[in-house]
């Protein structure tokens, strides 16, 4: 089991996980790679293959190499992930920091592409919510436009299944249910499980719940 899927809930699941483009490693690429064009030109400019120095010229291109490796390490364990319950960030490679906005917290998307990023596919995302950092920025996002699409319709799922737990509790409350009005909650229950809001099994029990009442 990974990192993301211990955090998960039991009714929770990952729709989308997108990351830094990467063109925000695009400095650190050019920097080893001049770093390490100098080591090689000074072995081959300044030392012969027999002197002594010249393993020590060679052992320098370790460095490059590693903070290369580290970097990519560094990109590849920062997460924006989109779940049918809320928007999580993980940050960090050893220390891990994860931020949660519940999507019910969430008020408005914003985002904003250049035109370099409309031809490479980054931008930026604000998510604008209720919660106490009121918006959370991620900056140059690969493919912020599918990214925003996801977020807004795992929002609307979860307002349509809010909606829903709403409409069924007042006929699971009522004296006298109104028999015509569960068909119409189970076939939006049907719709839910095919957004992917509600799981299979949600759907049976919620299912067999409402039938009970008939």
């Amino acid at each position: 089991m990974n990192y993301t899927e211990k955090l998960l809930l039991p009714d929770e699941r990952v729709v989308r996980t997108a990351r830094d483009h990467w063109a925000t490693l695009l400095v650190t690429i050019l920097a080893d790679v001049a770093l390490a064009v100098v080591v090689v030109g000074l072995s081959a400019a300044g030392m012969s293959l027999l002197s002594p120095w010249t393993g020590l010229v060679f052992l320098l291109l370790i460095v490059p190499i590693v903070h290369f490796l580290f970097r990519m390490w560094r990109w590849w364990n920062k997460q924006y992930i989109v779940t049918n319950r809320r928007l999580i960030q993980i940050t960090g490679t050893f220390n891990k920091r994860v931020s949660d906005t519940l999507l019910e917290k969430i008020n408005d998307i914003v985002m904003e592409q250049s035109a370099l990023g409309r031809m490479l596919n980054f931008g930026d995302v604000e998510v604008i919510s209720g919660s106490e950092s009121g918006i959370d920025t991620f900056r140059r996002l690969t493919d912020p436009i599918e990214f925003k699409k996801a977020l807004l319709d795992q929002k609307a799922s979860f307002d349509r299944l809010g909606a829903f737990e709403e409409r069924a509790e007042q006929v699971l409350s009522a004296q006298v249910p109104d028999a015509g009005g569960v068909p119409e909650l189970i076939a939006e229950l049907d719709e839910l499980r095919q957004r992917g809001s509600i799981t299979d099994t949600e759907f049976e029990e919620k299912k067999q719940q409402l039938l009970d009442r008939i």
